[in-house]
Formats: C-alpha cells, sequence, structure tokens
C-alpha cells in the first residue's frame, strides 16, 4: 500500500519479476478492503496513506491477525514513530529512502520465518504453553493468546536458550538486520511486551543483564 505512485509502481513490478502476485492500493480503506478479500502472505505499507494512515490499517488487521506479516515503509526516522509502528503491530520498518532489494530481502525473510521454525509443537515455560509454530501462549487453562510475528520468533529465540544468557547484539543481527539506534529501541519495545505477557508465572522472568544481554529463566 502505497500513495506515492511512482515508487508504489517499482516496488510492485520489481516483486513480480521475483513471482510475487502483488496487489496495490492508493489509500488505507482500499488496502482493507483487499486484504480482506484476498488470501495475503505480507503487507507493506506506507506510514503516510491518505483516508487511513498505514497505522490504523495495521491496528485493524491486528484486531483478528496477528500472524501477516506487516513492514511500514516511512519517511519518518524519530526514535517514537518507529516504537509506534512495532506497537501498532508492525513487524519490520524502513525508513525512505531504501533499495528495492533490500526491500525483497526483508519480505522473503518475512515470509519464510514460520517455514523455517523446527522445532517441538508445544514448549513448557514453567506454567506456560509455548507453540511457536502457531503462534500461540497459553497460561494454564486460560484464553490461548497469539503472539505476533516478531514476538513468537523472539521468545523461541530466548526459549531454545533459556537460562543462558543471550546477546543483545546476536538478538538485533539474527532478527533486525538494519541494527542500528531505532533496532534497538523496537527490540525494548518486544522484550517489554513479552514480560507482560508471561508476568502471571513468578517464575518465568526475562531478565535484563547489564551490559551484556537477556536471559529467560524458568
Amino acid at each position: 500500500m502505497e500513495d506515492e505512485i511512482t515508487l508504489a509502481q517499482i516496488i510492485k513490478e520489481s516483486l513480480e519479476t521475483r513471482d510475487f502476485i502483488v496487489f496495490h492500493s492508493r489509500d488505507g480503506n482500499e488496502a482493507l478492503r483487499i486484504y480482506e478479500a484476498n488470501s495475503i502472505d505480507i503487507i507493506v505499507t506506507d506510514i503516510m496513506m491518505p483516508v487511513k494512515d498505514g497505522l490504523t490499517l495495521a491496528k485493524e488487521i491486528r484486531k483478528n491477525d496477528q500472524k501477516t506479516p506487516i513492514i511500514f515503509l516511512t519517511a519518518k526516522s524519530q526514535p517514537q514513530d518507529v516504537v509506534t509502528g512495532f506497537e501498532s503491530g508492525g513487524n519490520d520498518y524502513l525508513k525512505k529512502p531504501f533499495s528495492i532489494e533490500e526491500l525483497i530481502v526483508r519480505v522473503k525473510n518475512l515470509m519464510n520465518y514460520n517455514r523455517s521454525i523446527k522445532t517441538e509443537d508445544r514448549l513448557q515455560l514453567g506454567q506456560y504453553q509455548f507453540n511457536p509454530k502457531n503462534q500461540t501462549l497459553q497460561y494454564k487453562n486460560e484464553k490461548v493468546v497469539t503472539l505476533s510475528g516478531r514476538e513468537n520468533q523472539l521468545l523461541l529465540l530466548l526459549t531454545e536458550n533459556k537460562n543462558k544468557i543471550v546477546e543483545r547484539d546476536t538478538v538485533l543481527d539474527l532478527m533486525w538486520p538494519n541494527n542500528d539506534f531505532y533496532a534497538s529501541r523496537s527490540m525494548d519495545v518486544f522484550i517489554s511486551k513479552l514480560r507482560k505477557l508471561l508476568i502471571k508465572d513468578k517464575e518465568v522472568k526475562i531478565l535484563n543483564v547489564r551490559g551484556v544481554g537477556y536471559k529467560l529463566t524458568v
């Protein structure tokens, strides 16, 4: 979803040459209609869209869909703008101007992520059941919580290294290829989200090892 026609056409044609089927919309309402009428594997949207902006679009999609990856395109570069994008349900972002090849790499990485998970269906984290393949987390017999793609990816990384320190730079390199200040801020947002989701079991904690990284203790 991109309202700058020239840029949108370049993106569309570039993805189509890689055998992607691309739907293009010029405003947020049209984008939502396309999403609801088709089976969409990934969403690439500008934040500054007419009628309905990209952040609002993402929030509406996330009401019922936590799995479809969303990449934001933005001319904004303030840390809070990036954080707001991730809080709205985004999985990744690209600041304009960007290279088409970088966008294609991001698209492929997010689309291939779920297919690449090779682990047990259910992982026990204290009194939580974590299912990385279905992107779900459940405390005892309470309501199942659906994780966003980024939440799922981060929790899986910590779970695979539970009771061990995972270096901050390792997390950034694996999950945020554009390892910069904004990526670091967005990682902090997702760590905070996971801590809130795991708060019901006092024996499960994500510890901040100052100056080094994080440790999931169970």
